[in-house]
């Protein structure tokens, strides 16, 4: 697959799903602590997301660093916008800031 058919790709399932986790191995079967983190913390607060196992493809695995310009993989998307990485989504966490955060985007509860 083209660099460029890789990008539509990644803009096409970014696009069509609230919350996307680019991710090492699966919410069920994480392959990196990171990734676990951020799956973990998702779960708990009740979002439903769709993972992308970037494992499975190394033009992806790549392309989702070209893709939002940031080096390292988590990536979580909520309604089409970057977000951030594992220390991000686990700061915004720990200091109260992801719920609502989530709520306002409209994809858990208030």
């Amino acid at each position: 697959m083209s660099d460029a058919a890789v990008q539509d790709d990644i803009r096409s399932t970014v696009q069509s799903h609230d919350v996307v986790l680019f991710m090492k191995g699966t919410p069920v079967f994480p392959q990196c602590g990171f990734s676990s983190v951020v799956a973990r913390v998702l779960d708990h607060l009740g979002v439903s997301y769709h993972s992308v196992n970037v494992l499975e493809d190394d033009a992806v695995r790549q392309g989702i660093k070209d893709f939002s310009d940031w080096p390292t993989i988590p990536q979580l998307y909520v309604k089409g916008e970057f977000v951030g990485g594992c220390d991000i989504i686990k700061e915004m966490f720990e200091t109260g800031e992801l719920r609502p955060y989530l709520a306002e985007k409209g994809v858990i509860e208030g």
